[in-house]
């Protein structure tokens, strides 16, 4: 079952930002969403899922490198959403983002980030 439904991607020259957003479903309670972990996800072309970032329900980050400086993440508990700011980005940052609890290994459709000139 999806859980979160992802937006904001899209072409971004180097050195650009981008905000990605995902929003929890209907089928995800409030009270449960507030306690998980969320991370943002990538699939690079031909590469398996990794964890960019995630957030604790306290608000705490966790940005993995190497997008740690440049990636940051942030949660609206009382709209079930988590934000991805992405700056400063770079031809490698190139995948499609998702959203998920940590850990997951349920996708959504996620959203298409390409950075190129």
């Amino acid at each position: 079952q999806v859980h979160f439904v992802e937006s904001g991607g899209g072409l971004v020259q180097p050195g650009g930002s981008l905000t990605l957003s995902c929003t929890a479903s209907t089928s995800v309670p409030g009270i449960f969403f507030n306690r998980q972990i969320i991370g943002w996800y990538r699939q690079a072309p031909g590469k398996q899922h990794e964890l960019v970032a995630s957030i604790y329900r306290d608000g705490t980050q966790d940005v993995n490198h190497p997008w740690r400086g440049r990636f940051t993440i942030s949660r609206d508990n009382a709209n079930k959403t988590v934000s991805l700011q992405m700056n400063d980005l770079i031809s490698e940052d190139t995948a499609v983002y998702y959203c998920g609890f940590v850990p997951t290994s349920t996708w959504g459709q996620g959203t298409q980030v390409t950075v190129s000139s």
